[in-house]
C-alpha cells in the first residue's frame, strides 16, 4: 500500500539523531556551506537523561573552532565546585584517595596535579549532557543551511547510486515526510535504526558490568560531605558504586555496581543501593527524579559504512561508559566524517576520502574500546575485594584504607586524566595520508609522546597569547610552512588545479620547535598531519590526488 507524503525535504546530508555526536556532524558540516537536515525524536529543548558528564580535551578543541567552547566551559558545575575524583568509604564517609581536578574557576590557573598538564588551548570539561546539549541545539539552530526536524523518526530508506531516500514520520501528527540527500548519517545511538538498516552488526564483549543508575534530588547531601568532588567512589563490603554532582548543589546520579550474582536490575533494592553508597541513614530525605539502568559493553560495528550510508558514535560502537569516552568518540567520528562528505560533495574529494572514514575511525574505536573495557574489569575486581576492616578504627583499619586508596588513584588517575587517550592515538593505516616509513609513538591511556609523523596529531604551538595554532587551522587543509626558503608554490598551485582548499600558515621554525625539524607539514582540518618533508613534493599533483583521495 502507497502512503501519502506530506511533505518533501531535499538536502545534502541528512543526520539521524540530535545528540551531541549528531548535532556535532552537523554543525561541522554546515560551517563548510553543506545544506544538513537532523531528525531527532524528541521535542525542541526537551533534555537528554543525565548521561555523559565529561568533554574531552578534543572535544573541547573541536568547540572552540565552532566558536561554543567559552559556553560550554561556564555551563554545568558552580565556578569553584572542585572537580575532583574522591575515594571514599561512602560518599558521607571516610575519604580514601582523591584525584585533583581544577574547578572551571581555576582551571585556567591551576598548576601541579596530573590534570593540569594538557597542550592544548581547550583542557577537559566536566558537565552533564543536559547542559551540554542544549548549548549545541541552539548553536546549530541558529546556523544558516542547518534544519532540525524534533518529533521526528525514521521508518526506512533507501539507497541508489545517487543519494539516499528516508521516509520519516511526523510523531506529533503523524504525517508522513520524505527526505532525499546524497548521503545519510546515522547517528541514533546504540539500538540504531540506521544500523539496523544497513545491516551492521556489533561484535565484541555483551556484558561488561550491570550498574542500577538512579538521577536524585537529594538538597541536604551536599553538606553531609566534608570535601566536595565531581565524582565519589563508594569502597565498602555492603555495597559499592559511584555519584556524580550535576549541579553541585542538589541533584546527582548514583551508580550502583551490581555483584555478578545480581542479573536483574529489579530485584536488587534500590534505595537500599542508594542509601549503601552515600552512607546515610533511613530517615535521610531524598527524592527519584529518574531511572536508567544499564548494561556496560564493549561492542563495535563489523562496517561503519554501507555505499552512502553511515554510522556514527554510539550507532556504531558501545562501550563501559567510563569518562565519557563513548561521546567524546563519538564526537572525534563526527569531525573525521564532515571534513570527507564536504569534499565529496565539492567535488574535490574522491573515493577514497570516503573509504577512509572507516579505516581510520573503526580500528581506533576498537582500540578505545578496550581501554574502557580494561578499566571496567579491574574496577569491578577492585570493588569485589573491598577488604572488612576498611571502616574499623586502629591499625588494620588504617592499613586496609591506605591500600584501598593508593590502589584506586593508580588505577583510576589515568583514565580521569587521560592525555594519551586524547591525544595520543594515531591513524597508521589510512588510504589518504602519505606514510613516510617512520612509525607513530605508543601511548597509554595517559601519557603520549607529540609527533609529526603523518596520522598523528599535529603537535599543539602558542602562537601567542591565548591564539593556538589550532585556530589557524582551515577547514580542509592547512600547510604550515615554516622555512621561506623552501619552496611551496608548485604544491599550492596542484591543490588549486585540483580544487582542493588548501592554506599556507607561515610559522617561525624558532617560536614552533615542537614542529622540528620539519619545515613543512601538511595538516588536516581535523589536527592530524597528512604529509611532511623538507622540502617540496617532485609531484605534487600525485601528493595532492593521494590526499584528496582520487589517483589521476
Amino acid at each position: 500500500m502507497t502512503v501519502a507524503i506530506d511533505r518533501r525535504i531535499d538536502t545534502e546530508v541528512f543526520v539521524v539523531g540530535a545528540g551531541p555526536v549528531g548535532l556535532t556532524l552537523a554543525m561541522a558540516l554546515a560551517r563548510r556551506g553543506v545544506a544538513v537536515t537532523v531528525a531527532e525524536t524528541r521535542h525542541r529543548a526537551e533534555p537528554p537523561s543525565p548521561k555523559c558528564n565529561h568533554v574531552s580535551a578534543r572535544s573541547m578543541e573541536i568547540f572552540r573552532g565552532f566558536g561554543v567552547a567559552d559556553a560550554v566551559r561556564d555551563a554545568g558545575l558552580p565556578p569553584d565546585y572542585p572537580h575532583d575524583v574522591a575515594y571514599r568509604t561512602t560518599t558521607t564517609g571516610i575519604e580514601l584517595a582523591r584525584i585533583s581536578i581544577p574547578s572551571r574557576a581555576a582551571r585556567a590557573s591551576a598548576t601541579g596535579g596530573p590534570d593540569t598538564w594538557w597542550p592544548t588551548p581547550e583542557p577537559p570539561h566536566r558537565i552533564n549532557q543536559i547542559y551540554l546539549e542544549p548549548i549545541l541545539f541552539e548553536h546549530a539552530a541558529a546556523m544558516a543551511g542547518l534544519t532540525l526536524l524534533n518529533r521526528t523518526t525514521v521508518l526506512q530508506l533507501a539507497q541508489s547510486d545517487r543519494g539516499v531516500t528516508a521516509t520519516a514520520e511526523d510523531l506529533d501528527t503523524g504525517g508522513r515526510l520524505e527526505i532525499t540527500s546524497r548521503y545519510l548519517v546515522g547517528c541514533d545511538g546504540g539500538r540504531s535504526a540506521v544500523r539496523r538498516a544497513i545491516g551492521a552488526t556489533l561484535h565484541g564483549d555483551p556484558v561488561v558490568q550491570r550498574v542500577q543508575s538512579t538521577v536524585i534530588r537529594a538538597p541536604g547531601l551536599l553538606a553531609k560531605v566534608d570535601r566536595p568532588a565531581w565524582g565519589n567512589f563508594s569502597f565498602n563490603p555492603r555495597r559499592c558504586g559511584n555519584v556524580y554532582a550535576i549541579d553541585g548543589r542538589q541533584t546527582w546520579l548514583v551508580h550502583n555496581y551490581l555483584r555478578t550474582d545480581e542479573p536483574d536490575f529489579d530485584a536488587v533494592d534500590r534505595d537500599l543501593g542508594i542509601r549503601l553508597i552515600l552512607g546515610v541513614p533511613a530517615d535521610f530525605e531524598y527524592e527519584v527524579v529518574g531511572r536508567e539502568d544499564w548494561i556496560g559493553r564493549r561492542l563495535v560495528a563489523d562496517r561503519f559504512r554501507d555505499r552512502r550510508v553511515f554510522l556514527c558514535g554510539d550507532a556504531a560502537h558501545i562501550w563501559v561508559p567510563n569518562a565519557g569516552y563513548g561521546m567524546n568518540a563519538g564526537i572525534a567520528d563526527a569531525t573525521n566524517l564532515a571534513f570527507a562528505l564536504a569534499g565529496a560533495l565539492a567535488g574535490w574529494a574522491g573515493p577514497a576520502a570516503l573509504d577512509a572514514y572507516e579505516a581510520e575511525r573503526l580500528p581506533i574505536t576498537d582500540q578505545v574500546s578496550r581501554f574502557a573495557m580494561d578499566t571496567a574489569n579491574a574496577v569491578n575486581a577492585q570493588v569485589r575485594t573491598v577488604p572488612a576492616e576498611i571502616e574499623q578504627a586502629g591499625p588494620a583499619g588504617d592499613a586496609a584504607r591506605e591500600r584501598v586508596g593508593r590502589a584506586a588513584y593508580e588505577l583510576n588517575v589515568n583514565q580521569f586524566c587521560c592525555g594519551g587517550l586524547n591525544f595520543g592515538y594515531f591513524y597508521d593505516a589510512s588510504p589518504i595520508i602519505a606514510y613516510d616509513g617512520e612509525t607513530a609513538p605508543g601511548y597509554g591511556m595517559y601519557d603520549f609522546t607529540p609527533s609529526t609523523v603523518p596520522g598523528c596529531r599535529v603537535p599543539h604551538v602558542w602562537l601567542g597569547e591565548g591564539h593556538s595554532l589550532y585556530d589557524e587551522l582551515g577547514l580542509s587543509y592547512t600547510l604550515l610552512h615554516r622555512d621561506p626558503s623552501v619552496e611551496v608554490s608548485g604544491l599550492v598551485a596542484a591543490a588549486a588545479r585540483r580544487g582542493v582548499p588548501l592554506s599556507v600558515l607561515q610559522l617561525d621554525p624558532l617560536r614552533s620547535p615542537e614542529l622540528d625539524p620539519w619545515p613543512l607539514l601538511l595538516v588536516r582540518a581535523d589536527q592530524h598531519v597528512a604529509w611532511r618533508a623538507t622540502a617540496a613534493p617532485a609531484d605534487p599533483l600525485a601528493l595532492v590526488d593521494l590526499l584528496r583521495g582520487s589517483r589521476r
